[in-house]
């Protein structure tokens, strides 16, 4: 397993994002040389965990539980052959670019070791936006990729330091749960009767994930309490 590039983006204006100024970040390019990776602070405060990235919309994206963006090489080949278009890396708006990890698959609260130093966390998987349908220009995509659940990671950083290009990654803690990226996307969007289920990850859980598994808890218990 091992990290094939990091990506970063600079802000440009576009017609397709409700960000604020119409700026988006989206558009993440290889970068050259090491690059430093450090956890951003909160959400609506903290941007981007990767030095040289961009994140404009602070109301969606970044801080410390969507620090990191990765998407795997082999999920991008898979859409590559769905859209019958070549997809470089970064081409997902992924921090990211990495070859032979199942990311899909992973746990919530997998960590991993890239390089020497930097240990990162699964958090939650990516819930699509108009203004990546906009920057794919597919229509119907938001449907489209939510359906395959094949979502890519977001992480937050437990362990600071620089990664760069082919640096190895090592899982370094599995958790027990049986909790995937898959499976806690598919409970907070098309399947939600699965949100029970995702409570087992715990605190490892993207916060804003685990508030809306704990109040469905409670209105069904309520509910059932009721009848």
């Amino acid at each position: 397993m091992k990290l094939l590039t990091v990506n970063v983006g600079r802000p440009t204006a576009v017609e397709y994002t409700d960000a604020p100024g119409g700026v988006t970040g989206i558009d993440k390019r290889p970068a050259d040389g090491p690059v430093r990776v450090a956890a951003p602070g909160p959400k609506g405060e903290g941007a981007s965990g990767v030095a040289g990235d961009t994140v404009c919309d602070l109301r969606h994206h970044g801080g410390t539980d969507q620090a990191v963006y990765a998407f795997a090489r082999e999920d991008l080949d898979f859409w590559e052959r769905e859209l019958g278009r070549p997809l470089a890396n970064g081409a997902f708006g992924e921090n990211l670019t990495t070859s032979g990890l199942d990311i899909t698959g992973a746990r919530i609260g997998e960590r991993w070791r890239i390089g020497p130093d930097v240990v990162l966390e699964t958090t939650s998987g990516r819930i699509p936006c108009r203004t990546f349908q906009g920057w794919l220009g597919e229509k119907g995509w938001v449907r489209r990729f939510t359906g395959q659940a094949v979502t890519g990671a977001y992480l937050r950083v437990v362990t600071p330091g620089e990664i760069r290009a082919g640096d190895p990654i090592e899982i370094v803690h599995r958790p027990e749960h049986d909790v995937t990226v898959a499976l806690a996307f598919r409970a907070v969007t098309t399947e939600r009767e699965l949100l029970p289920r995702i409570l087992a990850a715990g605190d490892a859980l993207h916060a804003e994930k685990l508030r809306a598994a704990r109040e469905y808890v409670e209105r069904i218990t309520t509910e059932n309490a009721a009848k």
